[in-house]
């Protein structure tokens, strides 16, 4: 197995080397800490932390689902028409998107959420819908969004139980785990994770070029190390 190729940022004077992890295409045959032990295990040394794409997570947990196996509901015809558009993606202005976040949420807490973000825009405050309808909807991946062929009609929201999820890798493989939220749009976000709360925002603001790519890369998982 080739070892990782290594990618430094410096931030704040010090040296921070991320390790992108080539795997094989996940699915939800795959069992993650099995996938941790042959990739990232070999490459790691003490005080490194393992970080995942929550979406390879998603798949991994077998949450990703074609479009076409989506039922959408009234509430979600309703819905997904008013969500504001987006350079960024189409989110839940996907009707099938905003279907599985109702299936995940719950309707009531969909609907809690639209009320809250009318108030929130009258306060000239953002976000609020995502704040009241949970981090599901926030993590939403409409279809045909996802650059990999084979994923490319499912609709993928996050983990199930991120913090559940970094808690049992752990003691699988004895590393410290990440689930992180990064992209080239937005701020990175460290969903869940087994280190104290300065080491996570050390390691969101140490992710900001995106290490693990936007494309079609098959880096899921990458290898954080603190150097000087």
């Amino acid at each position: 197995m080739d070892a990782p190729t290594a990618i430094d940022l410096t931030y704040n004077g010090r040296t921070y080397r991320r390790l992108p992890v080539k795997t094989h295409l996940l699915s939800a045959a795959d069992d993650p800490a099995a996938v941790l032990l042959k990739y990232a295990k070999p490459h790691c040394q003490d005080g490194d932390i393992v970080f995942l794409a929550e979406t390879g997570v998603a798949i991994m947990q077998g949450r990703a689902r074609d479009y076409r196996q989506i039922k959408v509901g009234w509430l979600a015809k309703q819905l997904a028409p008013l969500v504001t558009k987006s350079p960024y993606g189409v989110g839940l202005r996907s009707p099938y998107a905003m279907q599985y976040a109702i299936e995940l949420c719950g309707a009531h807490r969909i609907i809690a959420g639209c009320v809250a973000h009318v108030f929130g825009r009258l306060l000239k405050k953002k976000r609020w819908f995502y704040d009241v309808a949970g981090i599901q909807a926030r993590m939403m991946d409409a279809e045909h969004t996802m650059s990999i062929p084979e994923f490319y009609d499912c609709v993928v929201p996050g983990p199930a139980d991120p913090a559940g999820t970094c808690r049992r890798l752990k003691e699988a493989t004895g590393l410290e785990i990440a689930i992180v939220d990064v992209n080239d749009i937005f701020p990175p976000w460290c969903i869940a994770t087994t280190v104290d709360p300065d080491r996570r925002r050390l390691l969101e603001n140490t992710l900001t070029d995106n290490p693990l790519g936007q494309g079609d890369e098959q880096t899921p998982l990458g290898i954080w190390r603190e150097l000087t």
